[in-house]
């Protein structure tokens, strides 16, 4: 059987058609959000993005990469983000809750629609400016 070059061309242009418009139908369902577990301190609807910010933010102000709160899952080569393993993990919760009491009881911050602080008068890099353990100086070694 023979099919001209006109018949050939017009069935890949509709199949091409066919199948954009099957990729946009997809495409505009509603992506399902990630999931995340084991949150203690963020709030359980807190999205990628968002998500991504937050500990962004945290490796900034603490000079760090996911690995110094996170662990590595030795069989699939991935990170566990839910393994609590690190104790660093939970001193960042910890500083989270202290950083939120502060501004909530002091700088009268209010929270956002996830329950996150949204005004902060305090905050990870307040304290530590890009060092994972900031150091303590007495009052009295202070320089002038």
């Amino acid at each position: 059987m023979f099919i001209s070059k006109k018949t050939f061309i017009t069935i890949g242009l509709l199949a091409v058609v066919a199948g954009t418009s099957m990729m946009s139908f997809k495409s505009e369902a509603p992506a399902e959000e990630k999931k995340f577990k084991n949150l203690k301190v963020l709030p359980k609807n807190i999205t990628e993005d968002q998500m991504h910010d937050v500990m962004e933010e945290w490796e900034h102000a603490l000079g760090v990469r996911c690995s110094f709160c996170h662990v590595r899952d030795t069989a699939t080569k991935k990170m566990d983000w839910a393994n609590d393993a690190k104790p660093e993990k939970e001193m960042a919760r910890n500083m989270y809750k202290m950083t939120a009491m502060l501004n909530k009881k002091y700088f009268h911050a209010k929270k956002n629609e996830l329950g996150m602080m949204a005004e902060e008068g305090v905050n990870c890099n307040s304290c530590h400016r890009g060092n994972a353990h900031p150091e303590v100086v007495p009052a009295s070694k202070k320089k002038e």
